[in-house]
């Protein structure tokens, strides 16, 4: 999906102004807009259209249990031509770049929750793989796709064996500072697609890979665990879900390889250090 068929689902749906004022956010695993007091997100595909119904009704309930997070605007998502499409209240203009100590504080609030009466499903971090490599079909070199399916069965079998620290429960899935918005209030929760039930140390294993993987400055990584409480490397299973996102991460660039070349050469960079076992090759967000 790129921008001009998102736009053109965002006019089916009429649910912001005249789509010429409808300022482009992001486009990724979804495309989404802000015009006035609203934020639309069009989903890339039907497939998607639970994941919007659960994240709409996980803002419900977070805003019931006091945590910081994006309220939706209506309750449920629209399909407008095969693309899932949800509504949100835009939050205030950031006051500062979100911290990973920000992250910390959010994640501490929702790791405290008990089950939600909103089912959650458990976190199929490697879900994604299979529909991420057929979008990017021939763009990728089949002996790399067949790489990260093989990656992706061995850790799936080697995570549904680890031994938690932390008491398994509602978790956001995909923690990270970019998911947390700096507001006048304070930090805000944003991004609630993948909430799950699952071990809680998913949502720390993406700080320790930032580190590792991304250029996170160890200070910056020190702030977020003094902030929780708890440095997940010091768990003996860290190793199985670090391997496991890195996997799901390499895919996920994989969709954008053939429309986009600079995805297709961060896709090659990315799986090459896994096929190679090498894990000091630095990996740039995409």
């Amino acid at each position: 999906m790129d921008e001009a068929r998102a736009r053109a689902v965002l006019a089916g749906a009429k649910v912001l102004p005249p789509v010429t004022d409808a300022r482009l956010l992001a486009l990724g695993e979804n495309a989404v807009f802000a015009a006035g007091d609203l934020v639309v997100k069009v989903g890339r595909d039907a497939e998607l259209l639970d994941r919007a119904r659960r994240e709409l009704a996980v803002a419900g309930w977070l805003a019931e249990s006091g945590v910081p997070a994006v309220r939706a605007a209506e309750p449920e998502p629209l399909l407008v031509d095969g693309h899932p499409v949800t509504v949100w209240h835009r939050l205030p203009d950031a006051v500062r770049p979100a911290e990973p100590r920000d992250l910390a504080e959010l994640l501490r609030l929702v790791h405290a929750l008990p089950a939600p009466p909103v089912p959650l499903p458990p976190r199929e971090l490697l879900g994604g793989v299979e529909r991420w490599l057929r979008l990017a079909g021939d763009a990728i070199d089949p002996e790399d796709a067949a790489c990260l399916r093989a990656r992706r069965d061995g850790f799936a079998s080697a995570a549904a064996a680890l031994t938690p620290r932390l008491t398994p429960g509602p978790i956001h899935g995909d923690a990270l500072p970019r998911n947390v918005h700096i507001g006048p209030d304070g930090p805000v929760l944003v991004d609630l697609e993948t909430f799950s039930a699952d071990l809680r140390e998913h949502d720390l294993v993406v700080m320790a890979l930032s580190r590792d993987r991304y250029g996170l400055p160890a200070e910056a990584y020190d702030a977020f665990t003094s902030a929780y409480g708890w440095d997940v490397r010091e768990w003996d299973g860290c190793s199985v879900l670090r391997g496991a996102r890195e996997t799901a991460s390499c895919a996920w660039v994989a969709q954008h390889a053939p429309a986009n070349p600079k995805a297709l050469a961060e896709f090659e960079r990315r799986v090459a250090s896994l096929r190679d076992g090498d894990e000091s090759v630095r990996w740039y967000p995409f």
